[in-house]
């Protein structure tokens, strides 16, 4: 099965395949005598990044890079909001949870007032997405006493061994678990002669048989609400509904995995899940939640969490430890003081009009989509049939990267530009994306070989 992590190498540096200068061969060099094979670098021609501003990264020689895909820095990088709370905090006191201190209650008091009209109650913190999504699922375990899960076709919910086996976008050479169920993601064209959220609430009830066919109790549907590794599927809004009755009724826990999806991004609610009118069991939350600190973490309701409360005692050295929970309020004050997720909606509207606007001058365009500053640009060799070209993206990825823009790919097609920038994003650097896009789309067609 080809997934998403395939196309990170084809996206990559590949050693002899391009010439790097020899400079930057020395450090890859040095890089893979130091950290081994396991690591990747992103782009034909990597990139040596000494210092982030904004929307900006800058090489040592002061060129700067439009960073239209790391939403991990979700206020742009080096906010001073955030790099001033975290210098006067770990000024002032850097410990752990076990002693009380009155900055982790604030920012779960905060956490939990953004999700009104809920039962979630409660907030645990990790160090990373990962760590949430495997605490999550621990939870789900105790709350149930099922072990099944149900996932997308390409999702990505992380890296400890019990998550990634069931992350099926990070190739084959991790196992799906025996308890795992994959489920179509909802793609437009895969629901031909059906409604979209009928479909995709079939299928999911018939990964729920499956799973008692055999034997195994469901434990938890997990998905990330905009589908993001599956190529970015936000529409139509209330589709999820009915898979998550259908597991809920299966006795199972629905979690919704907001670590891309959530802090304002979809221009529409702080959370993406809110733009379908669920209510989860169980919300992960990490990548943007620090800006760069690491701090990640789940609310949950009371219901969820009793059993295992009950049972198990939680301690993380590192989550939620004062600096990070001070990233953490900063991050939170600035969505809302800066008016951030209605911006994103804004400039987002504008990204995505101006991308399918190129479409009558681009046929390879197949599809634009998208919510807030969050867009999926499907390539394909064929309109009608929508035919991922999955060469063709490889190209405009790289193109971009030389004229200065700063984005990746997606789907199980590897054919879905991945643009997810700051929140910060203006409209004139929005339309400094669709120019480069415009560009690169007509060179990789002028030179088809010349990038690949």
């Amino acid at each position: 099965m080809k997934t998403t992590a395939d196309f990170n190498m084809v996206n990559a540096y590949i050693p002899g395949r391009a010439n790097v200068g020899p400079a930057t061969e020395a450090m890859i060099e040095r890089r893979n005598a130091l950290l081994g094979p396991a690591y990747r670098l992103m782009y034909e021609h990597p990139l040596h990044i000494v210092r982030g501003d904004g929307v900006w990264l800058m090489d040592p020689e002061g060129r700067r890079y439009l960073d239209v895909y790391n939403n991990v820095t979700s206020l742009g990088h080096c906010h001073p909001a955030v790099t001033e709370a975290i210098c006067r905090q770990v000024q002032t006191l850097a410990t752990n949870t076990r002693y009380l201190h009155d900055t982790i209650l604030e920012l779960a008091e905060r956490l939990i007032a953004s999700v009104p009209g809920t039962d979630l109650a409660h907030l645990m913190l990790t160090c990373t997405g990962s760590e949430a999504n495997d605490l999550a699922y621990r939870i789900a375990k105790v709350r149930t006493g099922g072990t099944g899960v149900i996932v997308t076709d390409t999702a990505y919910h992380g890296i400890t061994d019990a998550v990634s086996q069931f992350s099926p976008s990070l190739g084959v050479t991790v196992a799906l678990g025996p308890h795992v169920r994959l489920v179509p993601a909802p793609r437009l064209y895969h629901a031909e002669g059906a409604d979209l959220g009928e479909r995709f609430t079939r299928d999911v009830e018939a990964a729920i048989a499956d799973l008692q066919r055999h034997g195994i109790k469901p434990a938890a549907l997990i998905v990330d609400s905009l589908f993001t590794s599956d190529g970015i599927l936000p529409e139509p809004a209330g589709f999820l509904k009915g898979a998550v009755e259908a597991i809920k009724r299966a006795g199972g826990l629905f979690i919704a995995d907001e670590v891309q999806p959530g802090f304002g991004r979809t221009g529409e609610h702080m959370w993406g899940f809110q733009r379908h009118g669920l209510v989860p069991d169980i919300v992960t939350l990490g990548k943007p939640m620090g800006n760069g600190q690491p701090i990640a973490g789940l609310l949950a309701t009371a219901d969820a969490l009793a059993e295992f409360g009950k049972h198990s005692r939680y301690f993380n050295t590192f989550a939620g430890n004062t600096v990070s929970c001070a990233a953490a309020l900063a991050v939170l004050e600035t969505i809302e003081r800066e008016q951030l997720a209605p911006h994103a909606g804004q400039v987002g509207k504008l990204l995505r009009d101006g991308i399918a606007g190129l479409a009558a001058r681009h046929e390879a365009i197949g599809d634009v989509r998208g919510a807030g500053l969050f867009v999926g640009v499907e390539l394909v060799s064929n309109r009608a049939t929508r035919a991922p070209d999955r060469g063709l993206t490889s190209r405009v990825v790289n193109l971009m990267r030389d004229k200065g823009v700063l984005l990746s790919a997606c789907a199980q097609g590897h054919n879905v530009l991945k643009i997810r920038p700051p929140l910060v994003l203006s409209a004139e650097q929005a339309g400094m994306v669709i120019e480069a896009l415009d560009a690169s789309l007509a060179e990789a067609k002028r030179t088809p070989q010349a990038s690949a």
